[in-house]
């Protein structure tokens, strides 16, 4: 019962890459950099199996954005001039590729990571790719005209990339679409049908994980516009429930999102975020154990992965650490009250 994750993302160090931010620029480049980047993966792999979770991942050391770490190998986007755009319907604005030409993977994507850490590790392998709908929401579009054949284009990418993945060894493929959250009528027309186009094939344990955001000011923000009740997933969750995604990752832990709307997901592995990543404050076992006993009531027991809320990027490395380890002493404590 109650497999450990992560939603995908670990705090780079600052060797490797600058601190406490989603956006960080690399410390290295060439050789080196690449050195480094190997160096970030093996010490967060580690840092996760002695905390004890039961699934790691490679903490996407590698990739300067959740995002544009897989547009960087992408044929027809122009990274040399970047534009400013809204992104999440014009939460924050941020400086983004534009798609100028047909899309086409250059090669491989995360052949690099992903093999490196199947390598270093016995435990359960998770890889997070960004969704279709996600990326189309942070990027400009210069050529597709449309945002429905933007997604499958991307969904055509991502698929080949996940169907490399898997061949490599990973265990559990994860799609982030926070997007879900913010465009919900077309999350349930239409985006998960392109994240089931990205999946297509695979037969792995396939993943899709909806959050609020990271813990920065303008997601915090956001969440603050929101009322008491927080019921965005309210709409794709019955969506989500027909598709042939495996697992749906969520958030819980001090959101307003009514636990009941789990309820909705019956018959998928739910990860149910236990750990705030928009605090400092580290979470008791105690507190991972209640969260654990409130999201029993809707979803069942071999059926629930405690997880964090979303990725801990942009957060204080030690503290990330140590919430990693509040996560699995809180689910062992949660085995024992509710074996």
């Amino acid at each position: 019962m109650f497999r450990t994750s992560i939603a995908g993302s670990l705090p780079k160090p600052g060797w490797l890459a600058e601190t406490h931010k989603l956006w960080p620029q690399w410390r290295a480049e060439g050789d080196a950099l690449r050195e480094a980047k190997a160096d970030a993966t093996l010490l967060w792999i580690k840092a996760q199996e002695d905390a004890g979770l039961d699934i790691v991942t490679d903490g996407e050391q590698s990739r300067q954005h959740f995002v544009h770490g897989f547009l960087e190998q992408v044929e027809g986007i122009d990274f040399q001039h970047k534009v400013e755009m809204g992104i999440r319907n014009d939460r924050y604005k941020a400086m983004v590729p534009q798609v100028v030409a047909p899309l086409k993977l250059k090669g491989r994507v995360h052949a690099f990571e992903a093999q490196l850490a199947r390598a270093h590790t016995t435990r359960k392998l998770k890889f997070t790719l960004p969704g279709p709908m996600t990326i189309v929401d942070t990027v400009a579009d210069r050529h597709y005209g449309d945002r429905r054949k933007l997604a499958l284009a991307f969904a055509e990418l991502l698929n080949q990339e996940a169907l490399a993945l898997q061949a490599d060894g990973v265990d559990i493929i994860q799609f982030d679409e926070p997007a879900f959250n913010v465009y919900m009528k077309d999350a349930a027309e239409w985006g998960v049908q392109m994240l089931e186009r990205a999946a297509r094939g695979l037969n792995c344990t396939t993943a899709v994980h909806i959050c609020y955001g990271y813990g920065i000011q303008a997601n915090n923000d956001w969440k603050r516009t929101l009322g008491e009740e927080w019921r965005q997933y309210e709409q794709v969750f019955p969506a989500l429930a027909a598709s042939t995604i495996d697992q749906v990752s969520l958030e819980c832990y001090h959101s307003h999102v009514p636990p009941d709307l789990m309820a909705l997901l019956k018959g998928k592995d739910v990860m149910v975020g236990v750990i705030d990543v928009a605090s400092d404050v580290v979470e008791t076992p105690e507190q991972v154990a209640d969260t654990i006993g409130r999201a029993l009531q809707f979803v069942a027991k071999e059926r629930l992965f405690p997880c964090t809320n979303c990725g801990l990027a942009p957060m204080d490395r030690e503290v990330a650490r140590r919430k990693l380890e509040a996560l699995a002493q809180g689910a062992e404590l949660a085995r024992r009250r509710f074996a």
